[in-house]
């Protein structure tokens, strides 16, 4: 919870300087560039990032050479995926040249991939602190310092630098953490068929971390194939404040999937049934919160990241009620990864092709019918939450039936603190104008504390009070689940 408020706190900055120094056009090109070598690193972990949990819990072999074995498959795939966008470089650029040193940049990779099995090793002992640091403190704070600084390097290309400078920050902070807990490789020997074997095994692992990510970035992709890197930058920004709360279920990710792991290796089903149940409610609930309070004012927020962003501003309405439908299916895949890897894998796949194809038809339609920029800039989003909402559906229905539990936790409550925040909301968005300035700056705080409060008050039951306290002694009972 900690690395969330910090992954927010350090976010917002990074969205300002790029909106109000960069522009859309530098945004937009940055953001392509970004999309691709993300995909590259998701796909060289090959999904290791959950898979490895798996793999120490299912080993007689020391779990450092179990480790070792993981980072030298995520550094294999790195020089493969790191040469194929070397040679072919408009990759990362497919609308505007390649200048200078850009080629190189497929080089962060290794950085990346290396860094993702490292934290994700480190979170199977539970330090999830090396995440914390690493993910929400050096990663985010490094790239918004760095923004700002390199703007006066290279209008061009300083968001490139900064990504690449924040990369590598983060590297550090999760390497050394890394090498604390496991130590030096010694008597580690790289071992070509049990890389291949731990390769193999990860595969649906690796197609369905791929898909899931390819859901919130193809439609990035496809608008800049189809418009302008303006609009794609409109688009990006507006992505990028409503993925805010999309972090928090990343901030449970490393936890949660060795928690889930270790109930799967004793054949406690109803144990993971329970863990996804509170998780979701715990992410849906601060998503809706996010969402109520940047969807009234949206207009607002748009604007002020830079008066050329305003007309994202239905994009992020939409892209926020999308994060909140399709929380409960983002958790039950971390269950489902481990007990239906090839079902979940259909069902992602099934879903982003229904995504695909919506976007593609949207905007079509919407640039045949010469749509205002707004509505235009709106139609991949509408196309992901109808996918996302299918998705999550289909993934929680899955889940129940394995493991014979409930994974929903639905509470009045929730319902009652959307109702009654978004009032309050209304009422500052009703001001006078010449108070147009309170809806941001006084609006927003108010609709979250008021969000808070009923959720708090009256949805939190002994187990989610329980945790802001201490953990309790060894063999302390637990509180029972709250049924608010």
């Amino acid at each position: 919870m900690l690395g969330f408020m910090l992954r927010l706190a350090a976010r917002l900055p990074f969205l300002f300087i790029a909106g109000r120094v960069y522009g859309p056009d530098i945004v937009g090109r940055y953001a392509i560039a970004v999309l691709v070598i993300e995909f590259a690193a998701l796909v060289a972990t090959l999904g290791l990032k959950r898979g490895i949990a798996q793999a120490m819990a299912n080993t007689d072999r020391p779990q450092s050479h179990v480790a070792y074995d993981a980072m030298m498959v995520a550094m294999l795939a790195s020089a493969i995926a790191a040469g194929l966008l070397i040679a072919f470089p408009q990759a990362l650029f497919p609308n505007s040249p390649v200048m200078g040193l850009e080629r190189l940049l497929p080089l962060v990779i290794f950085a990346t991939a290396a860094s993702d099995v490292a934290l994700a090793a480190l979170a199977y002992r539970h330090n999830i602190g090396a995440s914390v640091t690493a993910r929400a403190i050096v990663e985010p704070w490094t790239i918004s310092i760095a923004a700002w600084g390199f703007a006066y390097v290279s209008a061009r290309d300083g968001l490139l630098y900064a990504y690449v400078l924040s990369m590598s920050a983060a590297l550090i902070a999760s390497i050394v953490p890394f090498l604390r807990e496991y130590g030096l490789p010694n008597g580690w020997r790289p071992q070509p068929v049990q890389i291949w074997s731990l390769a193999r095994r990860n595969a649906p692992l690796a197609g369905a971390d791929t898909i899931e990510w390819a859901t919130r970035n193809v439609d990035r992709f496809i608008l800049a194939l189809l418009f302008a890197p303006s609009v794609v930058g409109i688009y990006y920004m507006a992505q990028q404040v409503a993925s805010v709360p999309q972090k928090l279920k990343s901030s449970f990710d490393p936890i949660l999937g060795p928690v889930v792991t270790q109930a799967l290796a004793v054949g406690d089903r109803k144990a993971v049934a329970k863990q996804v149940r509170q998780v979701g409610f715990w992410v849906t609930s601060a998503q809706a919160a996010l969402a109520v309070m940047a969807s009234i004012p949206a207009s607002g927020v748009m604007g002020l990241l830079g008066p050329q962003f305003v007309p994202g501003a239905l994009a992020l309405c939409i892209l926020l009620v999308a994060e909140v439908l399709a929380s409960t299916g983002a958790v039950c895949e971390t269950g489902l990864v481990f007990m239906a890897r090839h079902r979940n894998l259909m069902i992602s796949g099934t879903v982003l092709l229904l995504q695909i194809a919506l976007t593609f038809g949207l905007l079509l339609l919407a640039r045949n019918h010469d749509a205002p920029l707004p509505i235009q800039v709106a139609a991949p989003a509408v196309a992901l939450a109808i996918s996302l909402t299918i998705g999550s559906a289909a993934k929680a229905w899955l889940l129940y039936r394995l493991t014979g539990a409930s994974v929903l936790s639905i509470r009045p409550s929730f319902f009652a603190a959307i109702g009654v925040a978004s009032l309050v909301g209304a009422a500052f968005m009703s001001l006078p104008h010449q108070f147009e300035w309170a809806e941001l700056s006084l609006g927003m705080p108010a609709i979250l504390a008021t969000y808070l409060f009923v959720i708090i008050k009256f949805g939190f039951g002994p187990e989610d009070r329980s945790l802001f306290r201490k953990m309790p002694a060894a063999g302390a009972p637990l509180p029972a689940e709250s049924v608010a």
